[in-house]
């Protein structure tokens, strides 16, 4: 189990593929419901926005309470580098357990105010309501998807890809289908349920991944899901470390709240394309995120091993091939530019507003990959403090002066995508710098 740390391109890859896959299965199947939604017979694009506000709210809790992730993968890589994991035994049926609780907790309070939290968006009408049936249903499936995450952030530590790829790929397929069947309907078998359709597929296949992630823990790892009151030694730590990386995420969602608010202010169909426009930018977020988790699960075994001319060296290579990546998935992006577009709507004012922005999306891609893969090697790191400083910064003395600038200049999705590019470049430019000034000056 305790092997040294490969960071050729080969050992890089053998860790950063499967993690890839695993990676873009969710923003697959966001993909996959904004385009199956987007082409449904009545109210296309009302359920597109819908679908894309409900779908924001979602990922904004879901990435809040799934930072526990990061912190379980940073200390079981660390603790796998020391060689002293049975130190750590109890920790993993500690932290779901935690995890399972809050995920219900916030369930049941938010399902109590759907509508008014998505009145908050600026929706109303058929689109408000379309959203609160699309959240309503998606919410149940809170606890399977923590359950998941969590279960990853321990495969992740041990340096394990594989089984998180397998589980991933599962449940993507999974999602794909359900979503046509009970989207589109079934003739003769099942009845068209649009938008409910798309939830309840999601849904199903989460439960299906938590029932493959349950029986994967239990028998590819050495923890078991045991709980015990006698809290282990480390879980002060991973939940300092999961409180500041929730400060962190709920910076991050500031921008995403005001981005798809500002949106939807516009009109139907600028939100029609924000949503389009985002899921896209998700893809390649999750894609490029391989590389970034390598970092996060390499780096916290080279801070075990306190080896830190191999850290140094791994941040390099991983911007490097990050950076190849997002140029080539921007390049094929910018060959199939309409092509694209015309899959998830085929309203002209909505294309016309996806079209005048994606060239934006493509350009900051090399931006993000620097920026996803010192993320990574932070979080790694257990750098919490340091990534939730930086998250607040960029939010608030970057994303939201652009954007307020952009939007007193009446420049529409423009404003919101000048923003994030804003956004990307603080988030990237500080993490160099503060990772060459802390760990270059140890490799002498």
């Amino acid at each position: 189990m305790y092997k040294e740390s490969n960071i050729t391109f080969k050992g890089i890859n053998k860790l950063a593929i499967p993690a890839i896959i695993s990676g873009i299965a969710e923003p697959l199947l966001s993909i996959t419901d904004t385009a199956i939604v987007g082409n449904i017979q009545v109210n296309p694009t009302e359920a597109l926005a819908a679908v894309g506000i409900a779908g924001s709210f979602i990922s904004a809790l879901v990435w809040i309470l799934a930072q526990t992730r990061s912190a379980i993968s940073a200390i079981v890589a660390k603790y796998l580098g020391a060689k002293k994991l049975d130190e750590i035994a109890t920790l993993p049926a500690q932290i779901i357990a935690i995890n399972l609780f809050l995920s219900v907790v916030i369930y049941v309070v938010t399902i109590f105010f759907t509508e008014q939290i998505f009145k908050l968006y600026n929706a109303d009408g058929l689109i408000l309501n379309y959203a609160v049936d699309y959240y309503k249903i998606r919410a149940i499936g809170f606890p399977l998807t923590l359950f998941v995450f969590s279960v990853f952030g321990v495969f992740r530590g041990l340096q394990n890809t594989f089984w998180p790829m397998v589980i991933s790929i599962v449940g993507a397929c999974l999602n794909i289908g359900l979503d046509f069947a009970l989207v589109y309907g079934i003739e003769g078998f099942i009845a068209p349920m649009n938008v409910k359709g798309a939830a309840w597929a999601s849904v199903i296949a989460q439960g299906v991944m938590a029932i493959l992630a349950l029986g994967l823990l239990l028998n590819k790892t050495p923890f078991n899901l045991k709980f015990t009151f006698k809290f282990n030694k480390e879980i002060k730590n991973l939940l300092a470390i999961s409180f500041n990386l929730i400060i962190r995420a709920m910076s991050l969602n500031v921008a995403l709240y005001l981005a798809n608010s500002y949106a939807t202010k516009y009109g139907q169909n600028y939100i029609a394309a924000q949503t389009i426009a985002f899921q896209i930018w998700l893809f390649f977020a999750f894609f490029i995120d391989g590389y970034a988790s390598v970092g996060n699960i390499v780096s916290g075994k080279l801070l075990g091993e306190k080896n830190y001319e191999t850290m140094w060296k791994l941040s390099i290579k991983l911007s490097r091939y990050s950076i190849v990546i997002a140029v080539l998935l921007a390049s094929i992006c910018g060959l199939f530019y309409h092509e694209i577009g015309l899959l998830f709507s085929k309203d002209a004012f909505v294309l016309e507003s996806f079209y005048g922005v994606f060239w934006i999306v493509l350009l900051m891609q090399p931006i993000n990959a620097v920026a996803f893969v010192f993320d990574g090697i932070f979080k790694g790191l257990a750098e919490a403090v340091t990534l939730r400083n930086l998250l607040i910064v960029a939010t608030f003395l970057g994303f939201i002066p652009a954007l307020l600038i952009g939007d007193y200049f009446d420049l529409k999705l423009y404003a919101i995508w000048i923003a994030f590019t804003v956004w990307m470049l603080l988030r990237s430019g500080i993490l160099v710098v503060k990772f060459r000034r802390k760990y270059l000056h140890k490799n002498t």
